[in-house]
């Protein structure tokens, strides 16, 4: 059960998430909005360059950021959308810009 997480938890929580290929926050790459808490549940959206990419990646990210919110005492509700064109290109030059390699 959460104990009194505030706004400001639940954006600083997520905001420490990292891309596991990217040197950069998802919050830094545009990955998340639509950040909102009531009660003991957090809700989100998870956005992504491209509906496409492979499962296991889309999950890693999914679970890194419910054990963010689960860390707080929260729970958490993502949803999935696709970033426009505009969102697309700023992600792709932080990509290329912060890319960590495997």
């Amino acid at each position: 059960m959460a104990k009194n997480i505030s706004e400001e938890d639940v954006h600083k929580a997520i905001g420490r998430v990292m891309h596991p290929e990217i040197n950069h926050t998802l919050v830094e790459l545009g990955m998340v909005k639509e950040i909102a808490l009531k009660g003991d549940k957090v809700t989100l959206t998870l956005v992504l360059p491209f509906i496409g990419i492979p499962a296991s990646i889309k999950d890693y990210l999914e679970n890194s950021l419910h054990q963010a919110v689960m860390k707080l005492g929260a729970k958490a509700e993502i949803r999935i959308a696709e970033m426009n064109q505009e969102e697309r290109l700023a992600f792709l030059a932080m990509e290329q810009e912060g890319w960590k390699g495997l």
